[in-house]
């Protein structure tokens, strides 16, 4: 949806359009709110700080959306494509690296209790075991940074495919 549109919408419908970026309220909220944006780095620059920081409770809410990485997201709705479109460079048929990540995901949930969270779009499988490998070193309360950090860029990249210049 271009910026125009996305700025002339009724609320609600504009809450609807943006909610597969991020399903937390207050962020929604501020993001929607904020219109009209006069160009599309304002909705961006919005985007980036809206709601932050994350509670513990926004954070579990928004990571319950979120599959294990290395783990396809089923159904058909936006957010299950995005999800597929930005674990794409993850190969399912790779049996090493689906063990390694099936281990460092246990192992990361068993330490914080939660799933494991990486803007996963642009980045390698090794890449990405390298930061999941690196992460368990974080005590809970940085890992809960990293976490809000790597969900605003997921936010922010998934935006930017929903509402476009």
């Amino acid at each position: 949806m271009h910026l125009t549109d996305f700025n002339a919408l009724h609320r609600t419908q504009a809450l609807e359009t943006v909610r597969p970026a991020l399903d937390i309220p207050r962020w929604l909220e501020a993001v929607v709110d904020a219109r009209p944006y006069s160009h599309h780095d304002a909705l961006l620059r919005t985007a980036r700080t809206a709601a932050q920081p994350f509670t513990p409770e926004e954070l579990e809410h928004a990571l319950s959306h979120h599959p294990r990485i290395g783990e396809r997201a089923e159904g058909s709705h936006q957010e299950a494509d995005f999800s597929r479109a930005e674990q794409s460079a993850v190969d399912p048929t790779d049996a090493d690296v689906q063990q390694r990540l099936r281990d460092g995901n246990r192992a990361y949930e068993e330490k914080f209790g939660q799933v494991f969270l990486i803007r996963a779009a642009g980045r390698t499988p090794g890449e990405i075991l390298e930061h999941l490998s690196a992460r368990m070193a974080n005590d809970p309360a940085t890992e809960r940074a990293v976490v809000a950090d790597q969900l605003c860029q997921i936010a922010l990249l998934r935006l930017e495919g929903l509402v476009t210049p």
